[in-house]
């Protein structure tokens, strides 16, 4: 199929809105028209037209951290409705955590999984592999086997490596394979069986908090192991000023970290948590104003990379459960884009193409992806946005199987009209 997409605006530099068209043909971008008209190309017997009505054109999205439940647990989320969601979202290019079960920490596992995601998924899914077995923190996983089957990167996620031994092991085995280890940075030995963040309002709710330096003590000893070993350390949903502290003086040694950040951690602190609700609960939790202003600086002076979404369905019933008994986690991938451009650009906090760059160019650059970009002979990966009307997020609504957000009935700006892989529409909201 080729496609012409006319009179969409797409966001320059200096952050005005340039109209721009664009010609897609064999799932790549064959021409771009920026403040032009495109004459139809010889080579091309016919096109499909989309009339984007001045809708913003993106890349289309990426977010390197997405949890697709599947296999294990597909009552709360499988690789077709989580791609179908995260298509919603406006997003192309995904990346899937690997705590499932079984964990695809052998190659047998990982082809198993690969094959799943080719005949599922809507959109781009890229697959973790865990850094050790069963995501304990002892055997490390064969990285060049697991590579080789098409492992994206290494992470434990939702765990985190607790001995510096293994750490240390891991990063010098990236470093040989040219791969990256993606932190969940989190010491155990800090948790005191902790739901939500030491501070205010847990103890205003009675409910055991969770220390700041759980996090970022675990990112200040892994900076060092990467300076160490040479690795490319990439750390996890960053939540905390002290964390932002370490990763700035780590970049400003030379040190081969990147970080990211979600969209809940930007524009939610634990003030706005209203009760004893799991649809607040999150790990890392909501913190202070003070660490939610330190995120966005760090976005914002270039300490942290990327924003990504930390996309965790779980079901109603064990969402039901309040703080204490729920387990940790929200959605995200089809409020992301809306909820930033409302309530980040919108008030000026940051430019629409600092945005757009945070969820396109950003996560591509750092993990070395061939998308991300508007650009002839790249992937045709596209997403257009209705930055104009109003639209109410309702539960009712979601593609994911679970709706477990605290962002129901929040009203919100940029929603997606359509996204397109490889040439092709795999999403499309009818106006």
């Amino acid at each position: 199929m080729s496609l012409w997409i006319k009179n969409a605006v797409t966001i320059s530099q200096n952050g005005q809105f340039v109209r721009t068209e664009i010609i897609l043909d064999k799932g790549c971008i064959h021409s771009i028209g920026i403040g032009q008209t495109l004459a139809q190309p010889d080579e091309i017997d016919s096109l499909d037209i989309i009339d984007a009505q001045g809708a913003l054109m993106t890349p289309g999205l990426i977010d390197v951290h997405v949890h697709l439940r599947e296999p294990g647990f597909p009552d709360k989320e499988t690789i077709k409705t989580g791609t179908m969601a995260a298509a919603r979202g406006g997003f192309t290019t995904i990346c899937a955590m690997p705590n499932l079960n079984p964990e695809p920490d052998t190659v047998e596992k990982m082809s198993a999984v690969q094959e799943k995601i080719k005949v599922d998924a809507v959109i781009n899914v890229l697959q973790y592999a865990p850094i050790t077995k069963g995501l304990t923190s002892h055997h490390l996983t064969d990285q060049q086997a697991l590579l080789a089957a098409g492992a994206f990167a290494f992470t434990n996620d939702g765990v985190g490596v607790q001995t510096a031994k293994t750490m240390y092991k891991a990063m010098i085995e990236a470093a040989k394979n040219k791969t990256t280890i993606v932190a969940h940075t989190e010491d155990d030995s800090l948790l005191f069986g902790g739901v939500m963040h030491e501070g205010v309002r847990n103890k205003e709710l009675g409910l055991p908090g969770i220390l700041s330096i759980t996090e970022a003590s675990h990112i200040a000893r892994d900076v060092l192991i990467s300076e160490a070993t040479g690795a490319h350390y990439h750390v996890c949903h960053v939540s905390t000023k002290e964390s932002v502290r370490v990763i700035r003086d780590a970049k400003r040694a030379g040190i081969s970290v990147t970080a990211e950040v979600t969209p809940h951690h930007l524009l939610l602190s634990e003030e706005d948590i209203p009760s004893d609700t799991s649809m607040y609960k999150m790990n890392p939790p909501l913190r202070s104003k003070k660490d939610r202003e330190a995120l966005i600086l760090g976005l914002l002076d270039g300490t942290i990379d990327m924003i990504a979404t930390d996309h965790a369905p779980h079901t109603k019933e064990d969402k039901n459960k309040g703080m204490l008994n729920s387990p940790f986690g929200i959605t995200g991938s089809e409020t992301a884009f809306s909820l930033l451009y409302t309530f980040l650009v919108g008030p000026g906090i940051v430019t629409l193409s600092q945005l757009v760059s945070w969820l396109t160019t950003k996560p591509a650059t750092v993990f070395g992806l061939n998308t991300g970009v508007l650009k002839t002979g790249y992937p045709a990966d596209i997403a257009l946005f209705d930055l104009n009307t109003e639209k109410g997020i309702f539960a009712k609504d979601f593609l994911s199987k679970a709706t477990n957000t605290p962002f129901i009935n929040w009203t919100v700006k940029g929603t997606t009209l359509m996204t397109i892989v490889d040439g092709k529409v795999v999403y499309k909201k009818e106006r």
